[in-house]
């Protein structure tokens, strides 16, 4: 077998896994947290399964190369000697990754919301209803692609020590898991604190999935102030929701 499509086949098969794990791990908090939140929701979390993994091949094939190519070829910019650059440079990488994903992920989130794009690809993500743990990867083969571009592009661009590039997945993993749950797992005095006015959580996205506009970031809502797309926090309400589950069971 070729290395490059074994390379492919493996990163499938790892974000897959991570998926799996993560979202499992996810549902299994709610499960503890809010007994019943998820209750009635069993061909949705299906549904939501059956994208996500296929999301997962579209995510881990360009992983797969640039992994080969990194590994084989030396063609991206990930290194692994801590001493190469300066210290300083490790948190301005991570940064400079979560900015460019997030100013990538804002524009062209937006522009699915508009009708057409919406109805091709965006309204799979959307019907989720509410969205649950498992729907973190729940998108169209398109969406999935322009999701699936944007971390094995950077490496090819600007400089990363593979430790950081590794805590940028892990951020991107756990927020995506996390915002669409459907409670905050972060404390309320950093949501409604200071940094919850720049940073996205469960709460800002809750917002996004009940009025289906605004709130089109991933991390920070800086680009949502900027254009006048922040509609604020949304709520929960666990209880309600399981009132209504056992009701119609």
């Amino acid at each position: 077998m070729p290395a490059i499509l074994f390379s492919a086949l493996a990163m499938t098969a790892i974000v897959g896994v991570r998926y799996l794990l993560s979202s499992g791990g996810f549902a299994l908090a709610t499960r503890w947290k809010h007994p019943g939140l998820y209750r009635g929701l069993g061909p949705q979390m299906q549904r939501e399964i059956g994208w996500s993994l296929a999301s997962a091949a579209i995510y881990g094939i360009p992983a797969g190369v640039v992994a080969w190519g990194w590994q084989d070829h030396g063609w991206t910019r990930i290194y692994t000697d801590i001493d190469a650059l300066p210290l300083w440079y490790l948190p301005v990488s991570l940064f400079a990754y979560l900015l460019i994903h997030d100013t990538w992920f804002y524009w062209t989130h937006r522009w699915m919301h508009r009708p057409r794009p919406f109805r091709i690809a965006h309204a799979v993500h959307h019907q989720s209803r509410p969205p649950t743990a498992w729907a973190a990867m729940s998108f169209h083969p398109v969406e999935a692609i322009t999701g699936a571009v944007v971390i094995p592009a950077l490496v090819f661009l600007i400089p990363i020590h593979v430790a950081v590039l590794g805590l940028v997945l892990t951020i991107m993993t756990v927020m995506g898991v996390g915002n669409h749950m459907g409670w905050e797992m972060f404390p309320r005095a950093l949501v409604h604190g200071p940094a919850g006015r720049w940073l996205i959580t469960a709460t800002h996205h809750e917002a996004h999935h009940a009025a289906y506009r605004g709130n089109y970031g991933l991390y920070f809502r800086f680009w949502d102030k900027a254009c006048g797309t922040d509609i604020g926090l949304g709520t929960f309400a666990p209880a309600a929701r399981r009132r209504e589950r056992a009701a119609d069971d």
